[in-house]
């Protein structure tokens, strides 16, 4: 059986049934190979139409925590629960629920794009009538002018979509998407993107991804995993203001910039200042000052500034972003080497 209805206005009786619990609850779930551990004690939340960011390097236990969720893997211990059902009691009422895009969109490349469709329709033994839900579907994915089209002659942003259009067929509550953006081209990437927030806005839906940007982009919340362990839970903005950023200062003041510049850099501990935008107003220029971490520079700067009579105009801690956030917590230093933990994560847009 299918979830009902796919209008995109959530009806009354999906209100009154998802309301009492999460739509995804993870706890202490932990999965061994042998010695080997690759998830240890992982839980997170997720709510209804929310779209929950899962990022890491690769080799993080992203991968490994999607095939439990989806029940393609058991845990070794913990629980898993799509809105309220356990996936290891209930497997085949918990899946109903679920529409899963793995990173490599299972596709079978002979099918033409509506004939896949309704394979997978009949696979789910979806009770929603056929034409006008394929329709639908096609229509929001933006497949309906390839539907008549032999899938292995697509392209690789078709066939991303078709994969996200089978894990549509039911209008499943929960959407868990592994790395839906791998190898497509900027314009691809942008309008996926754009799909994914659209179904966010319906659906719950967990992305998995190691692209920063892609995170940041679209998600509401962001589980951070490494070396199988969540090390942060939160939303960008809040990770980002919870972390301490004293050391580094973005400040507007009077003066020559070469002389503050000079000035400012002889203060103890201060590692770089640099000349952001210089006239920001007449006299004002604006500055970045990174000194080193855990030092406190600002009483400094404003005494160092204050003895060329040179006036402060503002002072505040620079924003960590996202990178910054993601390499001080798996690494402790955003300064420092990257290690092998974060080796190929994608740090630029």
């Amino acid at each position: 059986m299918c979830a009902e209805g796919y209008g995109y206005v959530p009806t009354l009786c999906r209100i009154l049934r998802f309301k009492e619990q999460k739509m995804i609850e993870v706890k202490n779930l932990t999965k061994r190979y042998g010695s080997k551990t690759a998830v240890s004690n992982v839980s997170f939340t997720a709510e209804e139409s929310e779209i929950l960011g899962f990022l890491g390097p690769n080799g993080a236990g992203k991968s490994t925590t999607m095939n439990i969720l989806t029940g393609y893997l058991s845990s070794t211990e913990g629980e898993a629960k799509i809105n309220g059902i356990d996936i290891l009691e209930e497997p085949v009422k918990a899946k109903q629920m679920i529409g899963y895009l793995p990173e490599q969109p299972p596709l079978y490349l002979d099918m033409t794009v509506m004939e896949y469709l309704k394979f997978v329709y009949g696979l789910k033994k979806c009770k929603l009538p056929i034409n006008s839900h394929l329709k639908e579907i096609c229509n929001l994915v933006k497949i309906t002018d390839v539907k008549d089209r032999v899938i292995k002659n697509l392209s690789k942003g078709y066939k991303q979509r078709v994969g996200l259009a089978q894990a549509l067929v039911g209008n499943p509550p929960v959407l868990i998407l592994d790395e839906p953006t791998v190898g497509l081209d900027p314009k691809q990437i942008i309008e996926i993107r754009a799909l994914i927030k659209k179904l966010g806005k319906n659906h719950t839906v967990i992305l998995s991804s190691h692209i920063l940007p892609e995170i940041q982009a679209v998600c509401d919340k962001i589980v951070i995993i490494n070396r199988g362990r969540v090390v942060a839970n939160d939303s960008a903005d809040h990770l980002a203001k919870n972390m301490s950023a004293d050391h580094k200062l973005v400040i507007r003041c009077e003066g020559n910039p070469a002389d503050v510049k000079k000035l400012l850099s002889a203060i103890p501990g201060m590692d770089e200042v640099f000349v952001n935008r210089e006239n920001v107003e007449e006299g004002v220029s604006e500055y970045f000052l990174n000194a080193k971490p855990g030092t406190d520079i600002r009483r400094e700067v404003s005494k160092r500034l204050a003895s060329r009579n040179y006036t402060l105009l503002m002072m505040k801690s620079s924003e960590l972003t996202l990178e910054e956030v993601f390499l001080k917590i798996t690494t402790g230093d955003i300064y420092g080497n990257v290690g092998d933990s974060v080796d190929k994560l994608k740090l630029s847009k």
